[in-house]
């Protein structure tokens, strides 16, 4: 099985840390080891570097082979343009036609996920790969079994139990559902048939290319021009000439929305999952308890709780006293302060500084 990472987003959501030149999967959040990093190393063993593959901007090609030493060059998978999930998805899947086109793939959206517990994530992949070599033309979802009541990220809806491989179950995939309201959500959470979506899904390239013929055939042509080119001497210039061609539209949209359930199957499980591409997600990944300080850097906090302090610029001591439910973050050039509540306004802030002296900041 190969596994592909998709690294190209700028985590606005994620600023002043993550920037447009230095976004969040490339920077060291966490721990010693930047995200990107964090997101290949829980592959091990059952991967080798052969079998991973990165799909990232143009202007990451470099980072991402400076960070990945030893990645082969040829499985860095170059998108010409930023064009959301259904086009990037679409890309690779054009090129693994060309490359691996029964074999079944892992793809991962999101290279700022923390998983904490790496031996389920691994033993629900390996699963997932058992149900796909007999049922090619499948897809299987991986979910986060919920741990609260999320307003900030989709849901998997699945129905009866269809069989238990170890201690993951297998159900059958009923729909989709982003973002949903608290009181829904809260519904979600008691029913026992939702589970967190986290991009990550199982399936065949033979398959998933079937799809986008059926559902996106606009998108598909150009697609099978990009894979047709493949490997040749004219593969660059075709890709850069059409790519950046192709219209923006969410890989939900594109396909899954249209796909008949029947070909879905859904593993909830715990794997520890959090998504760090915003600061309040961060926290909640790190802390213990809600009322838990979560703290990095140069920082001394009294009689305060429930905060996030990073500090970026340790010759400068930040001291807190009497603080709560606050984001602060210190970088060489921005210090910001907010209320962990109005976290959704940094990415409406960031996007302001276009056109602006602000710029350069973003």
């Amino acid at each position: 099985m190969k596994a592909i990472i998709f690294a190209g987003g700028t985590g606005t959501r994620l600023w002043p840390l993550s920037r447009k030149k230095n976004p969040k999967q490339f920077g060291k959040i966490v721990n010693e080891q930047t995200m990107l990093q964090i997101a290949v190393n829980k592959l091990f063993p059952d991967f080798t570097w052969n079998d991973i593959y990165i799909s990232t901007g143009a202007q990451y090609k470099e980072v991402v082979a400076k960070q990945l030493p030893l990645l082969p060059k040829a499985n860095v998978i170059v998108e010409p343009a930023m064009k959301d999930v259904g086009p990037a998805v679409g890309l690779v899947t054009a090129l693994f036609m060309r490359l691996y086109q029964s074999e079944p793939f892992l793809l991962l959206w999101g290279s700022d996920h923390l998983v904490k517990n790496e031996d389920i994530f691994r033993k629900a992949i390996r699963d997932a790969e058992k149900i796909i070599k007999k049922n090619p033309n499948k897809i299987i979802f991986i979910g986060q079994q919920p741990r609260f009541a999320s307003q900030n990220l989709g849901y998997i809806e699945f129905e009866q139990k269809l069989k238990k491989i170890g201690e993951i179950s297998v159900h059958q995939f009923k729909g989709f559902q982003y973002r949903p309201h608290l009181s829904t959500a809260e519904k979600f959470l008691k029913s026992g048939r939702h589970t967190w979506n986290l991009g990550y899904f199982v399936t065949t390239p033979q398959f998933l290319w079937n799809l986008f013929k059926t559902f996106a055939p606009a998108l598909f042509d150009k697609l099978k021009q990009i894979s047709a080119s493949y490997k040749t001497k004219h593969y660059e210039q075709i890709l850069n000439k059409i790519y950046p061609a192709i219209d923006k539209i969410s890989f939900d949209e594109a396909i899954l929305e249209k796909m008949d359930p029947k070909y879905g199957y859904v593993l909830s499980v715990d794997i520890g999952w959090s998504d760090i591409g915003a600061w309040e997600a961060l926290k909640e990944a790190l802390q213990t308890r809600p009322e838990d300080n979560v703290t990095q850097g140069n920082v001394l906090l009294k009689e305060s709780q429930d905060n996030l302090v990073y500090n970026h610029e340790d010759k400068k001591l930040i001291v807190g006293i009497d603080l709560e439910n606050l984001l602060v973050v210190n970088t060489k050039d921005v210090l910001l302060v907010t209320k962990k509540e109005s976290v959704p306004k940094i990415k409406k802030l960031v996007e302001s500084f276009e056109g602006t002296e602000h710029e350069n900041l973003t």
